[in-house]
């Protein structure tokens, strides 16, 4: 995202890694109710003006927003909050909202190089986890991924035109397929494949979930996780059904949603095209209804909204897809965590046992290696129950 911003002339950059001073920071100025999330992001951006040469009035914050009960919907407003205590008024802080899909995240070119640039995280990262469990040589698959991560941000910061930046970027993507495809690898067949989910920013920020991905991976699994993409696809589906609730289904702004909805769908078949033979069906959902239809008959979509909705639609979807275990990353006492915590039972009941489990995180030391370890041992069962069922399914039908 940040080389999407520098395509259109600024300086943009993510924030530090996340560190102990982000924890020391974010934690002074919060009381504690607050979720982890917030704690981490706020303590970022804190750092931020502490570093040689900070200057607030060249400075902006980018911290988009969403409605509905989630306390992320508050993070702008504390974010506002303590840099006006800080003295530090001057600082911009952009925060665009979920409620019209982020349409005013910038102009019709902004929002287009934005979202090819969650497609292009979403596609490297899809690489690095389906590579990294089978490498020979430890570390080979890191080098490449922040190799071709750093040559897709210069790809999307190009300034140009639409038809050259996604020449560029589909050119990019289908050298890391290859470059990626060159690793030494080792054989490993038995992996159980984990399915992950759960809230946004802790499921893919390695330091507020404690590099959960990783310890998979170093006990044996296979991780899946969900992308950013999904989110985006769930707010242009959830603005449509708002205007029809509102009288609007024949308007402009639908007809806006319908069109951004379809160029949208075009870049993003661009650039997963590449993926498609590399990745052998691990592909996402080909529309976001995929996954509101699977969470219908526990989380009507209708009522029920946000992350929730997606969680429990999408371990419907990786059960569908062969995963052998599904596990949630959330913050300690996320809203959309408990709910889903509440209705994994049934979920799993009715999928033939698949294990799900949720891991939360509030910023504090945890065993994760046991409880991670458990839990894979829990889904190899799953996986020899799941092979003798398959076996035995073929030979009634012989």
């Amino acid at each position: 995202m940040s080389a999407a911003f520098r395509s259109v002339g600024l300086q943009a950059q993510p924030t530090p890694d996340s560190d102990a001073e982000t924890l020391e920071l974010g934690g002074r100025f919060t009381s504690g109710d607050e979720c982890l999330p917030e704690k981490i992001t706020l303590g970022d951006f804190l750092k931020i003006t502490r570093l040689p040469g900070f200057d607030p009035k060249k400075t902006a914050f980018f911290m988009p927003t969403a409605g509905g009960p989630c306390r992320f919907g508050q993070y702008e407003a504390l974010l506002r909050k303590i840099v006006k205590e800080q003295g530090l008024e001057e600082v911009l802080v952009f925060s665009p909202t979920a409620a019209n899909a982020y349409e005013d995240i910038g102009g019709k070119d902004f929002i287009r190089t934005g979202w090819r640039a969650l497609l292009a995280a979403d596609g490297l990262q899809k690489l690095l986890h389906h590579t990294r469990p089978y490498e020979i040589n430890k570390g080979d698959t890191d080098a490449v991924y922040e190799e071709w991560l750093k040559r897709m941000c210069q790809a999307l910061a190009l300034k140009t035109d639409h038809k050259g930046r996604l020449q560029k970027m589909v050119a990019v993507i289908t050298e890391a397929r290859e470059r990626f495809g060159a690793i030494p690898r080792r054989l490993d067949p038995g992996r159980p494949l984990i399915g992950v989910v759960g809230e946004i920013y802790c499921r893919h920020n390695y330091f507020s979930n404690e590099n959960l991905i990783r310890k998979i991976e170093e006990h044996g699994g296979e991780a899946w996780l969900s992308d950013l993409g999904e989110w985006v696809w769930y707010t242009i589906q959830d603005e449509r059904r708002n205007l029809k609730i509102g009288g609007r289904r024949f308007s402009r702004a639908m007809l806006g949603n319908w069109i951004r909805s379809a160029v949208q769908r075009s870049d993003e078949h661009a650039l997963f095209r590449p993926l498609h033979g590399y990745l052998r069906g691990l592909e996402e959902p080909e529309d976001i209804t995929v996954l509101l239809n699977y969470c219908e008959p526990y989380l009507p979509f209708e009522g029920a909204l946000g992350e929730m909705v997606l969680s429990v639609g999408k371990a419907v979807y990786l059960y569908e897809k062969s995963a052998d275990g599904i596990i949630d990353i959330s913050p300690f006492t996320c809203m959309n965590g408990i709910v889903c915590e509440a209705v994994y039972p049934r979920v799993s009941r009715e999928h033939e046992g698949i294990p799900i489990r949720n891991f939360y995180f509030d910023g504090t030391a945890v065993d994760l290696d046991r409880d991670v370890g458990i839990f894979i041992e829990l889904a190899r069962n799953y996986q020899r129950k799941k092979t003798k069922i398959n076996h035995y399914r073929l030979a009634t039908q012989d």
